[in-house]
C-alpha cells in the first residue's frame, strides 16, 4: 500500500526558515510542497521519508530566498492491484459504495463489484446484501475489507480553451471539475470481503 519514491527537486526556503537547522527547513518545505499531492502515474505523496543529498543553498538576489537542490525519498500511497485493504464506508448511492481510509477518499466499489444478491435500499440510502434469509446492511462508517481492482490517474493541471472570437485572452479551465487526480476501483465480491462484522471480525 505504501512505497518509497526518489525525487530530485530544487526547494525554495524562505528567509523565515533560515533560523531552522538546514535538514528541518528542507523537511518542512518538501512536505509543504508535496504532502497530499498526487504525482501522475506514481501515487499520493504522504510525507518525506529521508533526504539522500542536499546541495549548498544559493541566495536569489531577487527575493532573498535560499534555493537547495535536494535528492529525497517520499512515502507514496499506491496499493497494488489485488491488494486487500480495510477502510470505512463514506457514502452510498445506486451506483455503488464510496470508501475512505481517513487520508484518502477516492475509493469506489461499483454495484457490479458488490457481493452477489446485493440491493440498494433507497429509503435508507445503503446497500443490503441478501445472504440466505438475512439482510446484511452496509451502514455508513462500518469497517469494510475490499480488494483493489484498478486505478485511474487523471491530469488535473489547467488546460487552455481555444480562443473565442472577441476574447483577448484564452480561458484557463481546471480539468479537476469532475475527476479526482487519483482514484481506485475496488471489489467486495468474494469470501472474507465486505463488512468485517459479517465475518465476525
Amino acid at each position: 500500500m505504501f512505497n518509497l519514491c526518489e525525487i530530485k527537486d530544487t526547494i525554495k526556503i524562505e528567509p523565515s526558515g533560515f533560523r531552522k537547522k538546514k535538514s528541518q527547513a528542507i523537511t518542512d518545505e518538501v512536505n509543504r510542497k508535496y504532502a497530499n499531492k498526487v504525482l501522475q502515474d506514481i501515487g499520493l505523496c504522504i510525507a518525506l521519508h529521508d533526504i539522500i543529498t542536499a546541495s549548498e543553498g544559493f541566495i536569489h538576489h531577487g527575493d532573498g530566498c535560499s534555493y537547495v537542490t535536494v535528492h529525497f525519498r517520499m512515502v507514496i500511497f499506491r496499493p497494488f492491484i489485488g491488494e486487500i485493504i480495510t477502510g470505512k464506508i463514506r457514502s452510498s448511492n445506486q451506483e455503488g459504495v464510496r470508501v475512505t481510509l481517513g487520508f484518502f477518499d477516492d475509493i469506489f466499489i461499483p454495484r457490479g463489484y458488490l457481493q452477489p444478491n446485493s440491493q440498494f435500499n433507497a429509503e435508507e440510502q445503503v446497500w443490503v446484501w441478501l445472504y440466505e434469509e438475512n439482510e446484511m446492511f452496509m451502514d455508513l462508517d462500518e469497517e469494510i475489507r475490499f480488494r483493489v481492482e484498478s486505478e485511474q490517474f487523471f491530469d488535473t493541471s489547467p488546460s487552455v480553451r481555444p480562443k473565442k472570437e472577441g476574447v483577448d485572452a484564452p480561458d484557463l479551465t481546471a480539468n479537476s471539475a469532475k475527476h479526482a487526480p487519483y482514484s481506485i476501483t475496488c471489489s467486495i465480491e468474494g469470501d472474507g470481503l465486505g463488512l468485517l462484522s459479517w465475518w465476525g471480525q
